[in-house]
């Protein structure tokens, strides 16, 4: 091929024909081969790389090349490969960050909810050996309710230990006194915010305690559980909260679950008192958690230590005089100090002051979910108690109402989203499924492809 053929063929000619200075030409046809000088010399690496490829690049006419292209691209390639890694590995640190604090917050939830159901199933289990010697139910709320004086100091010594930022005890209590409204606390307030809600908590507790007088430690803790239904029933009602159609069918369950708890026994004899002091102590429960949240919202760590401790002055102060009353009545008689169950009244209330700052830390700590469960397991602790130990036989119908009430309280557990989020997983796993068939049919298509091409199949097209 001559040069003037490279020309008509529209590539680029690599070599030109010159006449050597000084020098007669050579035959016709013949070239000394030279480099053009539009182009540069490139610049040998030690290696010889980059002199080696830009050659190649050269003589072969590379569309758009350019000298150095290749070393060019060869040292933006290693900055990119270096900072790729950089960025991946700080985007996995932060995602590995983020999954070992989700895995440590369940695990300290999972280990929050084990000391509320003990501490919970503890103090039932301890009110009923109290009973056996000392059977005054009214006393032993007002012993274990005074016990909440000890809240907010053992929440300051928290506070001192944890945070640098020092406050003396009075600036801390009136911080925590912002619950009761910008003005802090006063006689006035004191009186008007702390007395109802003391009084409820006296009668929530008082009407548990009387009975587990005339039921097993099991089924009042069952029927105590629906205490979550009648919140949902009077926040619907007084606070206008959501509808959920799920949680209406909760507490039918739970209504459900009270109606054949009382007909297991019969309508009548202690059974039935039992069921409805049960079912007085889980309403007031659920009133108390609802005009709370109605007056006083929402409060932290620090207000529910305050306000736990409020209640117990205003019940050393002003409720001292009802156990009197009940001991010249003789409705509660007891002996003299020296012969009371000191060990057992003690731990009643050390029980119970662990198991509410349990409640109030744990919401802190973890899920509020997963506080709710660690309650509903103190069902099946009071059971295997009272089977082991106290050697109950549990009626068919009382089982079937302990599961119902149960199932409504994990209904009632449910998330307002619950049903939009369970489409969207539902949707999202139709969609992945449907990929993953995609990406078969294409595999097992060129695999039968290949399988033909292997076996000598030719396709011939259709004219």
């Amino acid at each position: 091929m001559s040069s003037t053929d490279i020309l008509e063929s529209g590539e680029e000619p690599c070599f030109r024909l010159e006449h050597l200075p000084g020098k007669s030409p050579h035959l016709a046809g013949k070239a000394s081969p030279q480099v053009n000088s539009r182009w540069d010399a490139p610049q040998v690496t030690a290696n010889g790389v980059h002199d080696i490829e830009d050659r190649i690049l050269r003589i072969t006419g590379y569309y758009g090349y350019n000298p150095g292209y290749s070393s060019h691209r060869r040292g933006e390639g290693s900055d990119s490969h270096a900072e790729t890694p950089g960025s991946e590995t700080s985007g996995d640190g932060t995602a590995y960050q983020t999954c070992a604090n989700t895995v440590l917050k369940v695990l300290g939830g999972l280990l929050v909810v084990l000391c509320i159901s003990s501490s919970w199933v503890g103090t039932t289990q301890v009110v009923q050996l109290t009973f056996k010697s000392f059977s005054c139910p009214f006393f032993i709320t007002w012993f274990s309710t005074n016990w909440n004086i000890l809240f907010f100091p053992l929440y300051y010594s928290g506070h001192v230990a944890t945070t640098r930022e020092k406050q003396t005890p009075i600036q801390k209590f009136r911080e925590c006194s912002r619950l009761f409204g910008e003005d802090g606390m006063s006689l006035k307030v004191f009186l008007k915010r702390t007395a109802p809600f003391s009084i409820l908590w006296t009668l929530t507790n008082y009407l548990y305690l009387l009975a587990l007088r005339k039921l097993t430690a099991t089924d009042v803790s069952a029927l105590y559980c629906c205490h979550k239904a009648f919140v949902f029933l009077l926040s619907w009602i007084v606070l206008k909260d959501r509808f959920m159609g799920v949680r209406i069918v909760a507490a039918i369950m739970a209504i459900t679950g009270i109606v054949m708890m009382a007909y297991a026994d019969g309508f009548h004899g202690d059974s039935f008192m039992g069921v409805a002091l049960a079912v007085g102590s889980a309403s007031t429960s659920a009133l108390y958690k609802v005009l709370f949240k109605m007056f006083l919202g929402s409060a932290n760590l620090g207000e529910a230590a305050h306000f736990f401790s409020t209640m117990g002055v205003f019940n050393l102060i002003f409720i001292s005089c009802v156990p009197l009353i009940l001991y010249f009545t003789k409705v509660e008689h007891w002996g003299s100090l020296s012969s009371l169950p000191w060990g057992y009244l003690c731990g009643v209330a050390g029980l119970w002051l662990v198991f509410n700052i349990l409640v109030n830390v744990g919401v802190v700590l973890t899920y509020p979910i997963l506080i709710s469960i660690g309650t509903l397991l103190s069902v099946p602790g009071n059971a295997a108690i009272d089977v082991l130990k106290h050697e109950v036989i549990f009626s068919v119908v009382r089982l079937a109402a302990t599961c119902i009430i149960c199932l409504g309280f994990l209904l009632l557990l449910l998330p307002e989203e619950w049903d939009t989020v369970t489409l969207r997983f539902l949707t999202t796993l139709a969609d992945k499924k449907t990929e993953e068939h995609g990406e078969e049919l294409t595999e097992s298509s060129v695999h039968t492809r290949s399988r033909s091409r292997a076996n000598g199949a030719v396709s011939i097209p259709m004219a």
